[in-house]
């Protein structure tokens, strides 16, 4: 059975803010007007669905990983 954990992205905006979204999806789920906030709350959500979140850089290139499962000490 395949993997079926989401993957949320922490990237930067054009405009300067920091969004979180899903893996293929358009819209941001939520904007902040800092990296830490927004890594904050993909953390949670991350935690919450045992998803995996992925931070990027403000550059764009992949920062760091943290799965839902390492947030709860699995």
């Amino acid at each position: 059975m395949a993997d079926a954990r989401k993957v949320y992205h922490v990237s930067k905006r054009e405009d300067g803010m920091w969004q979180i979204k899903l893996t293929g999806g358009e819209k941001a789920i939520k904007l902040f007007k800092t990296k830490a906030e927004a890594e904050e709350y993909a953390k949670v959500l991350g935690g919450n669905q045992e998803g995996t979140v992925l931070i990027h850089a403000s550059k764009g290139a992949s920062k760091g990983k943290i799965t839902g499962s390492q947030k709860h000490g699995k």
